[in-house]
């Protein structure tokens, strides 16, 4: 039967996996997923594990969990030979192999797009991952430990200070999650004020979240401002050496937690390691029926889906004619991908992407948030309600829902857990610091050699003098 091959395990991946076991009759085709890691995250929630609102746990979903007739292989597709059908598969462990496929799906997401800027790969962080999430938060959490056995100074000042690079969505929830967290952590601190600790954001252009209206952002930057957060608009970092932060303002900003959210960019692994056409941002380049290809010429049997793909708008509200990488997009595809793959095994017409953008919602921290759909826009506690409500349902599974919303009315009656686990990073510390270990093996001693010529009554008097 047909082999149908998903890059990625991804948020669109998961979902044309998912949707495939729905559509697809028994027998009518075999489905395998590659991809390193053995969860699918759900990015929005990020901001909010970072901050410790939500258990990192129930942020992710997993694939051998909720795929039951899906093959998983834990492994990296690290070529794409579409012409022969064959794709090269990289395990976690064990030597590359190639894989034949009658179709194939490329779903493999981004990455952090980043700039040849001195010490930023040597000293940032980025936020596209559930592990990133954690360790920001216990990074923050660990440094208000530090800080409150110091004197006031400037290393003190280093330990308090944040510096997020990039005012889109994801920075800016990062952000006000981060404020908002370092504010509950300063009544745990008898040593440390409000006015100890120091948010930065740097932002290229000169407004932020262009997602939403201007008069929406700039509600934002008031409430933040109110929040004693500083936002630098129509700044660049130039440099990070050491964790000093330059911006080309001629300003420098010592801080222990650098956190880049300044762009993405299709996975490149996938994209250079294939010969599927690609466009001019590193994307694949897709169809609106989601098939690889252009208008005009179809790849038959390679389709693409979310953040790796550049699918045209049709609703005109994309930029550059293109959809938004965002997680609306990329799971509304992933589910027509899965019936139009369905409708082509079955020699049926697929359909178009069509989908307008229903708005935007952001949290901003607790009962802090912004909701905008067309000229329509809400602040403050009804639309952080409005942020939870949407991204809540939209966790796939009702068994995550169940645990994010547990959590959360949780989190409600308990207040926001401050445990640190930074030190699970090293688990072996305390084992290694008292476990007993073997002797270094002495020297064997040699006794001294005998005289020549001496008798064995000269030697007894040597031993009783001795």
């Amino acid at each position: 039967m047909p082999r149908i091959l998903i890059v990625g395990g991804g948020y669109a991946g998961f979902y044309t996996a998912w949707k495939l076991e729905k559509h697809l009759r028994k027998g009518e085709a075999d489905v395998t997923i590659v991809d390193p890691l053995p969860y699918m995250t759900y990015q929005p929630f990020l901001p909010e594990v970072a901050a410790g609102s939500i258990e990192a746990r129930h942020s992710v979903v997993a694939l051998r969990r909720h795929l039951d007739k899906t093959s998983i292989v834990a492994a990296k597709v690290t070529g794409i030979n579409h012409a022969n059908k064959v794709a090269t598969i990289t395990p976690i462990a064990g030597e590359p192999y190639e894989m034949e496929y009658d179709q194939i799906v490329v779903t493999a997401g981004a990455v952090s797009r980043t700039f040849p800027i001195p010490g930023i790969a040597d000293n940032a962080i980025g936020l596209k991952t559930i592990e990133e999430a954690v360790a920001i938060r216990d990074r923050l959490m660990s440094n208000f430990d530090k800080a409150s056995t110091l004197p006031p100074g400037p290393e003190r000042d280093r330990l308090l200070t944040v510096v997020v690079v990039g005012g889109g969505f994801a920075g800016i929830e990062v952000f006000a999650e981060l404020r908002s967290l370092a504010s509950s952590l300063v009544e745990r601190y008898p040593q440390i004020t409000f006015e100890d600790t120091h948010f930065h954001l740097v932002e290229a252009m000169g407004r932020i979240m262009p997602e939403v209206s201007l008069k929406t952002s700039e509600w934002v930057l008031r409430n933040l401002a109110k929040r004693g957060a500083a936002v630098h608009l129509d700044t660049q970092v130039t440099g990070a050496v050491d964790g000093n932060i330059e911006l080309s303002t001629g300003e420098t900003i010592p801080s222990d937690l650098i956190i880049w959210t300044a762009g993405v960019m299709a996975n490149p692994t996938v994209v250079r390691g294939g010969d599927l056409p690609v466009e001019e941002r590193g994307r694949i380049r897709t169809r609106a029926d989601l098939r690889v290809g252009t208008e005009d010429e179809i790849v038959e049997g390679a389709w693409a889906a979310g953040d790796v793909s550049a699918v045209p708008d049709l609703s005109g509200g994309g930029v550059g004619g293109y959809c938004v990488p965002n997680a609306q997009h990329a799971v509304r595809q992933a589910k027509l991908l899965a019936k139009n793959l369905v409708a082509v095994l079955r020699g049926e017409v697929p359909k178009e992407y069509f989908h307008k953008n229903l708005g935007a919602v952001a949290g901003l921290g607790l009962w802090v948030g912004v909701f905008q759909s067309g000229k329509f826009a809400l602040t403050g506690p009804l639309a952080w309600l409005a942020h939870r409500g949407y991204h809540g349902l939209a966790m796939p599974s009702w068994e995550r829902k169940w645990r994010v919303i547990w959590g959360w009315w949780n989190n409600f009656w308990l207040g926001r857990d401050l445990v640190n686990l930074e030190t699970v990073q090293n688990p072996r510390y305390v084992f290694e610091e008292f476990a007993a270990r073997p002797r270094p093996p002495q020297p064997a001693v040699t006794p001294p050699a005998e005289p020549r010529g001496a008798t064995k009554a000269d030697a007894a008097k040597a031993d009783a003098a001795r």
